[in-house]
């Protein structure tokens, strides 16, 4: 496998993996990385295993070393080199992997792999000095250094917090730290990716469940300045405005919340998310001129973006506003919005004309739409679903969804054929003896793997059916 596959890191892996684990051959295990090396020299995958491979092996022989003496036995002529137990031989592996594979991200995965085994503690310290040594001006650094802080055990005679409050007080402490050198990091290093780091780690913080008032307080007032800090450096990412203010309404800051949605705007000028986050603000704040501010969105963005900006006005209206302004928004959206994006509109439009006006509304509003493309096949089945969801299911009906829907998809769509024959056959008002020109039209019209799809699928019904 190897001989044919050797392109594949993955398949060295594997093979090491056995020779480790199942014929407890680490030396079989070692000559294959090495192997893997010389077809692979760029893997991080095959170096981060190799590493992993080499602290197993040391783990392993430390701890029959450490059975053997305790139950006083003569080691004999075993052999447990210092270089291994020691993990000598994983370190050489670091060192050499760090200097083929640049960057923080591999290097952090080499110490979080270290960390898993206790006995690897001088080599975990070295592995961590060497990264804030090489690798100061990467985010990624400062976001590891920062997240290590949480998990600093209490020193040796110290008592962990025994209540819920002192754990409390405790893990609140431990943020402050975190904290003090995420403000240290966003210093020394002032880049949208650093606050981003930064701003991560307060709102994960924050999402964590706590029932201790202050501390969640804490973590708010913490997520609240990190983000107020850096809009004011204009280091913010648009995706974190909208955490920002999605947090903000959560809370209830709704005045707050419009502030830093007109700020973004302001910034992302062409950002529909940003307008849709300003109007959802105002309909919290009850805003009495909705209307109008939709309109200012759409002028003053292009019109190929616009798409989700219907849809939340259509959705507002429909909660807020009469049938008839719901439908003249819909109907408004159809001729602005053109292309694919007409696709979800018009599914959109479909479901609330069943939902506002039962099966006769969704039957005008497909009517009307029917020569509107493009399509997608689930607009049809929508409207096949809703006539059979009738107690009057009418086939007549069914029919024209099914004729319509496969002058568009008859070509490639061999399930539409099938529920077709399946129609005619199973419903009171069908006609079984329409299903074999149903067959021959749909064998004319389907292309390539399309037809032999729908030549098994009939093939299995049929047999179904004897």
């Amino acid at each position: 496998m190897l001989a044919i596959h050797s392109n594949k890191p993955a398949l060295w892996i594997m093979a090491a993996k056995w020779e480790m684990e199942d014929r407890l051959s680490s030396e079989s295990a070692r000559q294959l990385f090495l192997r893997a090396l010389r077809f692979h020299p760029q893997s991080a995958k095959l170096y981060q295993e190799y590493f992993r491979m080499e602290l197993m092996h040391a783990e392993k022989l430390g701890k029959e070393k450490e059975e053997f003496e305790k139950a006083k036995m003569d080691l004999g002529n075993l052999d447990y080199p210092e270089e291994i137990l020691t993990g000598e031989l994983a370190r050489i592996i670091y060192k050499n992997s760090i200097n083929i594979i640049k960057g923080a991200e591999f290097h952090v995965s080499l110490l979080s792999i270290a960390q898993l085994f206790d006995f690897a503690k001088n080599l975990q310290k070295e592995i961590y000095d060497d990264l804030q040594a090489l690798h100061t001006d990467d985010p990624l650094t400062w976001d590891y250094v920062a997240r290590r802080e949480l998990e600093i055990q209490p020193q040796p005679g110290e008592e962990p917090p025994a209540t819920k409050q002192a754990r409390a007080l405790e893990m609140g402490r431990r943020e402050e730290r975190c904290c003090a050198v995420y403000e240290e990091a966003v210093q020394t290093l002032p880049t949208e990716a650093m606050w981003k780091c930064y701003i991560s780690f307060c709102l994960e913080r924050f999402a964590k469940k706590t029932s201790n008032r202050s501390l969640r307080g804490q973590r708010l007032e913490r997520t609240m300045t990190a983000f107020k800090k850096a809009q004011e450096l204009k280091l913010l990412p648009e995706f974190l405005y909208k955490q920002w203010i999605e947090l903000l309404r959560q809370h209830d800051f709704l005045k707050e919340a419009l502030q830093v949605a007109v700020a973004g705007i302001e910034l992302f000028r062409d950002s529909v998310m940003m307008w849709q986050m300003k109007l959802q603000v105002l309909i919290d704040s009850k805003s009495p001129d909705i209307a109008s501010l939709f309109k200012e969105g759409f002028a003053s963005l292009k019109p190929q973006v616009c798409l989700p900006l219907w849809i939340s006005w259509a959705e507002w209206c429909e909660g807020a506003k009469s049938q008839e302004d719901t439908e003249a928004i819909y109907k408004k959206a159809i001729l602005a919005v053109t292309g694919a994006d007409s696709v979800t509109l018009k599914e959109k439009y479909l479901d609330w004309a069943y939902r506002s006006g039962g099966n006769k509304k969704a039957r005008a509003v497909f009517k009307s739409l029917q020569e509107s493309r493009p399509f997608s096949v689930a607009f049809f089945r929508k409207v096949i679903q809703f006539e059979k969801e009738q107690e009057s299911c009418k086939m007549a009906n069914l029919r024209e969804y099914y004729e319509r829907a496969l002058r568009e998809f008859g070509s490639v769509d061999s399930d539409l054929w099938m529920d077709y024959i399946k129609e005619e056959l199973n419903h009171p008002l069908g006609r079984p003896e329409n299903c074999g020109q149903i067959y021959w039209r749909a064998m004319k019209m389907l292309q390539g793997e399309s037809a032999e799809a729908f030549v098994a699928k009939h093939a299995m019904h049929q047999a179904g059916h004897l």
